[in-house]
């Protein structure tokens, strides 16, 4: 490379010879960074979503390429969060795309060590039996002086706070339905 290549591409002599005098455009730029282009200019499609951390519901914008998420933005549509994201929300592609994201059902018997996967239908069986076992044997129908109570304090349900309001609403329903009366939620908390 030559001595007046490399002068002649000083900024700040592009800067006082162009149409950047303040320098903060295309006079700042090295030809590297003018050549780079953003992972969302690249996305095959961009898929409208909702944060899954927490109950707030901010809008995002999920880039997609190949089929792989690429990249999640906060939507400037959105009436909630105005493009705005968490360090949580701002993370949630690693969320998705992580090497150590668990895929499977995960199962470790009573005073076992070790963890084993579960088929889904297998785990979902499994859940169902000890929820009627515990409904059956802990329930209450009538208090000490006869007036009905139809609960039972065997079952409790702490949701986790990257449940959306309307999953929240379905397992309070459910909850509601066994007779559970501790239903809470860690986004109240």
């Amino acid at each position: 490379m030559s001595l007046g290549r490399t002068f002649l591409g000083w900024p700040v002599l592009r800067q006082l010879t162009g149409s950047d005098p303040s320098g903060r455009g295309p006079a700042a730029q090295s030809p590297r960074t003018a050549g780079l282009r953003s992972r969302t200019e690249t996305a095959d499609r961009v898929v409208d979503s909702i944060c899954p951390y927490c109950a707030v519901g901010c809008g995002q914008k999920v880039y997609v390429k190949d089929e792989r998420v690429t990249q999640i933005e906060g939507d400037p549509n959105s009436p909630i969060s105005r493009g705005r994201l968490c360090p949580k929300g701002s993370a949630s592609e690693q969320l998705v795309n992580s090497p150590r994201r668990t895929t499977t059902v995960r199962y470790r018997r009573p005073f076992g060590t070790e963890w084993e996967d579960l088929d889904l239908e297998t785990a979902t069986d499994m859940i169902v039996d000890r929820i009627v076992e515990t409904r059956e044997r802990t329930w209450q129908d009538l208090d000490a002086k006869g007036h009905p109570l139809r609960r039972t304090l065997g079952i409790a349900s702490l949701g986790g706070a990257t449940l959306d309001n309307e999953e929240n609403y379905l397992i309070k329903k459910l909850f509601t339905a066994l007779g559970a009366v501790q239903i809470e939620n860690q986004a109240r908390i």
